[in-house]
């Protein structure tokens, strides 16, 4: 209110994708929308897994789903269901009293399953197809549309995965549209008779003598002589000890894994201090020291 902005937009914050907003915005603004929900087709045997959208064909909401087990097909497409994206534009007026309206409700408060829900019938709400968003520099081996939701483990590993390689369905090296990080005051990364395939260094990173295959690392982290990494994601600040062997390991901020340990795919070193996902990825905590007498010996 503070600010009088004519539209708000509310987007989530555990997604990965590239969007060019001010499309969405335009296309709100030529509809004459006073809600627009961003969404992206998917084949109707996999509209199960996401909130599924029913338009009419001027892209005007008239229904929403949760998770149904029969979606309905999109207009002309009968293949193809559309999916919630979980990112909205509202003009503020209406976003305001909304809310003001659904706070005074039991309820989640949730936008996808209360505000938006609740809006349709009532009030202009349009669908924005995310693949009509034009974003320069996408690569041919690019998958179009790229959108992930990382609310999972498995989804967030997955995504860090799809970086990676020659031909990356999510290609950081996009000059065009590029997504930077945070400033990092520190040193370049630093590889000492170290062999990397197909991964990702962080600045100021420290790698001796070791094999990483296929994994993302991030900054300052230190790996020692004869450690072995495949598939891994390794966060700021991990120390890994000489000859560890880990595979389809996710390693939190500031943790600590000794040396000769081996935790591999579905093998933790102890319950208690790693957790596993459901699909056997190992997860260690963020500071985390692994104490010696629980590693596996390294093989």
């Amino acid at each position: 209110e503070d600010f009088r902005p004519d539209v708000v937009a509310v987007f989530g914050a555990d997604h990965i994708y590239r969007m060019d907003v001010s499309q969405m915005i335009q296309f709100h603004r030529e509809r004459g929308a006073e809600a627009t929900v961003a969404a992206l087709p998917v084949p109707i045997e996999q509209a199960s897994q996401f909130g599924i959208l029913e338009i009419d064909r001027t892209d005007r909401l008239i229904g929403f789903e949760e998770k149904p087990e029969k979606a309905k097909a999109m207009p002309g497409r009968p293949n193809m269901a559309l999916s919630s994206m979980g990112n909205y534009i509202f003009d503020t007026s209406l976003l305001l009293r909304t809310l003001e309206r659904d706070a005074a409700r039991p309820g989640s408060h949730d936008f996808g399953r209360n505000i938006i829900p609740d809006l349709i019938g009532g009030q202009k709400v349009y669908a924005y197809d995310f693949l009509r968003n034009d974003v320069p520099g996408l690569l041919p081996h690019e998958e179009r549309g790229y959108w992930r939701d990382v609310g999972t483990l498995d989804a967030y590993w997955q995504s860090n995965m799809d970086l990676l390689g020659q031909t990356p369905l999510f290609d950081l090296r996009n000059t065009e549209w590029p997504i930077v990080s945070a400033r990092y005051e520190g040193p370049m990364a630093s590889l000492v008779r170290t062999y990397v395939d197909q991964s990702i260094i962080g600045q100021g990173s420290h790698l001796v003598d070791s094999e990483i295959r296929s994994s993302v690392i991030g900054r300052g982290v230190r790996i020692e002589s004869g450690a072995h990494l495949e598939e891994c994601v390794i966060m700021d600040g991990v120390r890994i000890g000489a000859h560890a062997r880990l595979r389809r390991v996710i390693a939190d901020r500031f943790s600590s894994i000794p040396a000769d340990s081996h935790i591999a795919y579905g093998e933790p070193p102890d319950s208690a201090v790693c957790h596993v996902s459901s699909t056997g990825l190992v997860v260690i905590p963020r500071d985390t020291k692994i104490p010696t007498q629980l590693i596996q010996p390294a093989a």
